[in-house]
């Protein structure tokens, strides 16, 4: 088979012949020809006929002919590990070594949907940052409280790291996309804490009258009883999710270890970060805000 140019077009050229003729491929050589003169020729006084293998289909991609190579990696190998090895190994030093004119390399299929839905993940997780840090800076008036508060979520992060490896000590669990949604999870959970440590202390502050020390002591000492009465019913909550064996638990294992690491790490650190911070930042803005307020000149009647 070949290409041949018809009126400007490229068109296979495929050689047929009667059938029940030929009972063997090395038959075609024999096949008859009618030539312009009226003489019968066989194809191989025309032609030299060389037997090889080819492919049962063409397939084509975007009108370029294309070879599909289908590599199914074992149950114990995750996708994202058998993709890199392909890569490294594979694609790499091909393109290395260089390439034919017009070939090119490219992965599709489930691989290329796990490089979509992972670039979808970041975004997700980004965008539950900002909307987090905007809806906070509304509520608080302020675009410094809530850079406070979004200090935990680091801290956050790095818990449900934490959790995620201390389960691969007795499992094996990957970073799979559910895993993953567990990051996004712990976005809207531990800002909730630094979020009681900020409100009650600007609380003292504004209507009890206190000074920016006493009132992050108070709202400290107010506020750590209900951090942890909630952080606790959490994580016993979600505990079994993550200990006790069963149907689907493979699926949801790694995505409660995050959010019990994230919670459990937050809890500790928002005391240990939050006030500090505040006491920083929050009797300066404060005493601003109240000469600010001060400076306004009341016009004489």
């Amino acid at each position: 088979m070949n290409e041949i140019t018809v009126d400007g077009k490229r068109i296979d050229m495929t050689l047929t012949g009667p059938r029940d003729v030929i009972d063997q491929t090395q038959g075609i050589g024999a096949l008859p020809v009618v030539t312009r003169d009226g003489r019968i020729v066989p194809v191989e006084g025309l032609a030299n006929v060389r037997i090889t293998s080819g492919p049962t289909e063409i397939r084509r991609s975007e009108r370029a002919r294309t070879v599909t190579l289908q590599v199914t990696p074992n149950a114990e190998t995750p996708l994202q590990e058998a993709l890199e090895l392909i890569e490294e190994r594979v694609i790499k030093p091909m393109e290395e070594s260089g390439l034919p004119d017009g070939v090119s390399l490219h992965i599709t299929g489930t691989a290329d949907k796990l490089i979509e839905t992972w670039d979808e993940m970041v975004i997700d997780l980004l965008l539950a940052i900002i909307i987090v840090y905007l809806v906070m800076a509304v509520l608080f008036e302020s675009f410094v409280y809530p850079l406070i508060i979004m200090l935990t979520v680091p801290v956050a992060a790095a818990g449900g790291i934490a959790g995620l490896a201390i389960l691969n000590i007795g499992v094996n669990q990957p970073l799979d996309m559910l895993t993953m949604l567990g990051f996004i999870i712990l976005t809207g959970i531990v800002v909730n804490n630094a979020i009681l440590l900020v409100h009650q202390t600007l609380y003292h502050m504004r209507e009890d009258g206190m000074s920016a020390d006493d009132a992050i002591m108070r709202a400290t000492q107010n506020r750590v009883r209900p951090i942890f009465m909630s952080t606790l019913t959490s994580v016993f909550g979600m505990l079994p999710l993550v200990v006790f064996p069963g149907a689907g638990s493979e699926l949801y294992r790694g995505l409660g270890s995050v959010v019990l690491g994230g919670l459990s790490l937050s809890a500790v650190l928002t005391l240990a970060i939050v006030p500090p911070m505040m006491s920083i930042t929050v009797g300066w803005r404060e005493q601003r805000k109240n000469q600010d307020a001060g400076s306004v000149v009341t016009p004489a009647q």
